[in-house]
């Protein structure tokens, strides 16, 4: 079977685990990973490092695929701005799914997200663009997960839980049910969300509350 090939952005820790989903799909050959300067001809596993972001419009035509492999904790400012980056260049950013998640077919993820092994999507989720569900997260019935989100390892949105754009929710956290996270807003990890989050704002704990 032909493989597409594929450019990963960002060559930290996060990278690790993308590659390891990417291959298993066996869709995809890594052609190589843009990082820092400094990088440039060292390997990641045995990824080569290529280039700069400021190579993405050099590099546009050579390759199928590019996917932003930076990882977010405090903010997705960097992810945001990488993929508005690969928008404005008309550079295409798949969907990813490891083929040890289940994703519902009623379900619906948008591009530049990828969904790590052993994640659960449930019917009628939807998961905005350059998203990171991440090992072992899961996602309920209905729940809406907002654009440049991060779902951490482990962590649960029950069922019609809606997130805004750019919002981390962090390793084991518990969201309830029909609970609204605003923009930007982060959930620590292993706290348990009983009430809806502005945005902007951090919350910790078990019941979680305002840091």
């Amino acid at each position: 079977m032909k493989t597409s090939t594929i450019i990963l952005i960002g060559g930290g820790g996060h990278c690790f685990s993308c590659i390891e989903t990417i291959r298993a799909t066996g869709l995809f050959t890594i052609a190589g990973i843009l990082d820092s300067k400094e990088k440039t001809g060292t390997h990641l596993l045995d990824i080569p490092f290529i280039g700069v972001d400021e190579d993405l419009p050099s590099l546009g035509s050579s390759y199928d695929y590019f996917l932003i492999t930076i990882g977010q904790i405090k903010d997705s400012a960097t992810r945001m701005k990488l993929f508005d980056r690969l928008q404005q260049l008309e550079l295409k950013s798949p969907v990813i799914i490891s083929p040890f998640a289940h994703v519902s077919p009623h379900a619906q993820v948008e591009e530049g997200t990828i969904i790590m092994h052993g994640a659960l999507v449930n019917a009628a989720a939807r998961i905005g663009k350059n998203c990171i569900i991440n090992s072992g997260a899961i996602i309920e019935h209905e729940v809406v997960i907002g654009d440049h989100s991060h779902i951490s390892t482990a962590a649960v949105c029950n069922g019609e839980v809606k997130t805004g754009k750019g919002v981390f929710i962090g390793s084991n956290a518990t969201i309830h049910q029909t609970v609204k996270i605003g923009d930007g807003a982060i959930v620590g990890a292993g706290a348990v969300v009983l009430k809806n989050i502005p945005a902007g704002s951090t919350w910790v704990g078990n019941p979680a509350a305002s840091k």
